[in-house]
């Protein structure tokens, strides 16, 4: 990714040289694939995993250490991989004028809707009939790309300071509650409160509504900055500790005041570990300005130490990274083909599995222990590798392909 050169002395690897804008950024690919990895264990703990049908995982009422923090792990999937998003964008809108970076993202939007609605609900629920219709994270990454391509237009300083409000002042909405089974209702969910609703005979079910996400899209877009050229490693790396680093006191500073920041408070529990669950449990569906603060905290560190040389293990790792769309939908459909599996041949019908939902009394008895579930999950990163190697080398070979940026 970078120039490097060796002190034969101290053995130590000083970074001397900027990235060039046509080096792929491997750091970030990194980051990415391990969240992808981490979004198949949430899935798969979704399909597979005994008391996924009975309580929600951060319910401190029932949950335990290791089944809340398997669940917490994967927060970071969806803010890292709508921020990263952003800084790809940036990094398209190197190699293009404003205005084909903003038909790429325009189109780009467009097609991950239409993805989302399709391809990746079919995925969920097997059903062809489309009885639920979900709005979740592939939608909010197309959303906030359409918003984006208007976003790319206004001086840089404008499109940090509309991220930041987005991000951070979003949470003065949570008292407008607009309910019943209407259009406007359906509308201000799409935008900042999740719900479900019933028309034309379908169950429409909104889990990402786009206000915050556009927040942290538009930051990333603006990340993007520092990793152009004229920006050397070693202060590219101070500057990303310290925002890191900024960005995780800040969280600590307004959880413990336990006055804004997410609708859910945390409190003292009956142990110190569980006072720690409490203190860490932040709202996703919309993502919490402190939910949003100790997840993209500690990425910005993870970045800040992992801009060297891969080993064989993050080279792997880095194949997830380079072709999440492509790895999301594969990794979707494999998981739920492989549960409907383990439904039938452990006395359960076909049909029980189709109707996925967070919580379902009716899948009451099916399921596995959490380490199995692990167990599970690594077959299928191992299953999806060979998989994805494939179809990253063939991207490589083919980028005279314009299809393939859309994949």
């Amino acid at each position: 990714m970078m120039a490097i050169t060796q002190d034969l002395k101290t053995d130590k690897k000083i970074f001397i040289q900027p990235l060039t804008a046509t080096k792929r950024i491997t750091s970030i690919d990194l980051l990415r694939g391990i969240v992808m990895i981490l979004m198949a264990l949430d899935h798969t703990r979704d399909y597979f995993h005994a008391d996924a049908f009975l309580f929600d995982p951060t319910d401190l009422s029932k949950t335990n250490e290791w089944l809340f923090l398997t669940r917490w792990i994967t927060h970071f999937c969806a803010p890292v991989f709508m921020f990263l998003a952003g800084t790809s964008a940036f990094f398209v809108g190197r190699k293009k004028t404003k205005n084909e970076l903003a038909k790429f993202l325009l189109t780009r939007g467009l097609w991950l809707i239409l993805l989302e609605l399709t391809i990746v609900n079919f995925g969920w629920f097997f059903d062809f009939t489309f009885f639920n219709i979900e709005f979740n994270v592939i939608w909010a990454l197309g959303a906030s790309m359409i918003v984006l391509a208007g976003l790319i237009y206004l001086p840089f300083i404008g499109i940090i300071i509309i991220g930041a409000i987005l991000i951070g002042a979003h949470n003065l909405l949570d008292g407008v509650q607009v309910t019943g089974n209407t259009i406007q209702a359906f509308g201000w969910s799409l935008l900042h409160q999740s719900g479900e609703f019933n028309f034309f005979g379908r169950t429409f079910f909104v889990g990402y509504p786009i206000l915050s996400w556009v927040g942290v899209m538009a930051l990333g877009y603006c990340f993007g900055k520092l990793y152009n050229p004229s920006i050397e490693a070693v202060r590219r790396k101070k500057i990303l500790i310290l925002l890191g680093s900024a960005i995780i006191i800040l969280f600590i500073l307004l959880r413990a005041i336990n006055i804004y920041g997410d609708p859910r408070p945390w409190s003292y529990q009956a142990s110190a570990a569980f006072t720690f669950l409490s203190f860490i449990n932040v709202f996703k569906y919309p993502p919490s300005l402190l939910y949003i603060l100790i997840t993209l905290g500690p990425a910005m560190l993870f970045l800040a130490f992992t801009e060297k040389p891969l080993n064989r293990l993050s080279k792997i790792v880095n194949v997830f990274g380079r072709v999440p769309m492509f790895y999301y939908i594969l990794h979707l459909y494999l998981i739920h083909a492989l549960a409907e599996t383990a439904a039938y041949f452990t006395g359960f019908q076909w049909s029980d599995k189709t109707i996925w939902m967070n919580v379902n009394p009716e899948l009451k008895g099916y399921g596995f222990s959490l380490g199995t579930t692990y167990l599970i999950w690594i077959g299928i990163v191992i299953l999806l590798y060979p998989l994805c190697r494939w179809y990253d080398r063939y991207k490589t070979a083919n980028k005279e392909k314009w299809w393939l940026s859309y994949l």
